[in-house]
């Protein structure tokens, strides 16, 4: 039975990388007694389920004044805290990371495989964007965190040659990867939960988006565009900072539900007639789940949305795209939605959705980690 060390950036909440964890945790059990390091856990007792009562050992972090709130702004020492870990005894280390985890020291006699969600995204190539959202363009405060950064950068960029295979969520990352690392990873996409996803009877006549309220997420842009179709309905859901900027100007036929129970979500899902995302994701499990409801979705031709989503160009269609984030271009995509939308059928969008399933990733996961472990004891023998 091998020792087993999983390291996963921080718990505090249930997520899209929880639930990929999730079934890593499965997996890897089945290899040996499995245990997760972190920088911080404020998990409620309640919400542990998915740890599958495996032992949880966290960082100096933990114990920080304000880190349970703000733990991001620990960002500038993450990278020591999280080398401090001891793993002496591990035959296998298995980092989930989006920040820090693949940070971890191992020795020579321990394999690091990392499942990559990006590379640092704010200290790389969407450094600017990070600026412009947060309003750090000009200034001392802008300076200081452009220093940050850049101190980031060559931290991320010393942490990667640690590791001694990486696994990508996306072609989209692989990319990333490679640009920041000069590192081949394989893609694992993410599992996506789609036996809770079905098509329901027949999509209705309204529009719908759905996550978090940010800034990137260009549910404004969305918002601008309905504004000029009064004649189409728009369905927002979701919470976040920006809820209370977007909520100020709707026009009548754009309505924000806020967050919903998941069964609503899933119930609007089915009902909507196109899902609309204009967002460059990494992955963005969101217009999966739309597919899997038999719900064609409308999205920016970026991203990973490019992998996840058939244009109209090919044989099984699953959705349309738009070339970029302006009001013009995603209001010409809606008028080429309602042009072919008779070929945008249920059937398409669920066979689409159904390469991202659960027993897909954990068969690709499980590979990835068996064969990379033979690997490396035929190489050690």
């Amino acid at each position: 039975m091998m020792r087993i060390a999983v390291i996963h950036d921080w718990l505090v909440t249930y997520g899209g990388a929880e639930r990929v964890l999730e079934q890593m945790l499965l997996e890897l059990k089945e290899l040996g007694e499995v245990q997760v390091f972190t920088l911080i856990d404020t998990l409620p007792s309640d919400g542990r389920a998915f740890l599958l009562g495996c032992p949880v050992h966290t960082s100096r972090l933990q114990h920080l004044p304000f880190a349970r709130r703000r733990y991001r702004s620990y960002l500038p020492i993450m990278p020591l805290l999280m080398e401090q870990f001891d793993l002496a005894g591990f035959d296998l280390v298995v980092s989930s990371s989006h920040a820090v985890a693949k940070g971890v020291t191992t020795g020579p006699d321990t394999l690091h495989l990392c499942l990559c969600y990006s590379p640092m995204r704010y200290a790389w190539d969407l450094q600017f964007q990070y600026l412009r959202e947060t309003g750090n363009m000009r200034g001392l405060r802008s300076a200081v965190i452009r220093l940050v950064l850049h101190y980031m950068r060559f931290v991320d960029l010393r942490t990667a040659a640690g590791v001694d295979h990486f696994a990508a969520i996306s072609h989209f990352i692989a990319r990333r990867i490679r640009k920041a690392y000069r590192r081949e990873s394989v893609v694992i996409y993410p599992p996506v939960d789609l036996e809770a996803f079905q098509p329901g009877d027949a999509r209705g006549s309204h529009f719908l988006t759905a996550g978090r309220l940010v800034p990137y997420k260009r549910v404004d842009l969305m918002i601008d565009a309905f504004r000029q179709r009064p004649d189409l309905r728009l369905d927002i859901i979701g919470d976040g900072p920006d809820r209370r900027r977007l909520e100020r100007n709707l026009p009548d036929n754009v309505r924000l539900l806020g967050a919903v129970p998941h069964a609503v979500l899933r119930t609007r899902l089915q009902e909507a007639r196109a899902f609309v995302f204009a967002a460059e994701e990494d992955f963005g499990i969101a217009p999966i789940e739309a597919q899997a409801c038999g719900v064609p979705v409308i999205a920016l031709h970026r991203g990973a949305a490019r992998e996840t989503i058939r244009g109209l160009d090919d044989a099984q269609p699953s959705g349309v795209f738009f070339a970029e984030q302006s009001v013009e271009d995603l209001l010409g995509a809606i008028v080429e939605f309602e042009r072919r939308e008779a070929d945008l059928t249920a059937a398409n969008c669920r066979a689409n959705a159904d390469r991202f399933s659960t027993p897909r990733f954990r068969q690709a996961f499980r590979a990835f980690v068996r064969g990379n472990w033979q690997a490396w004891l035929e190489d050690r023998a």
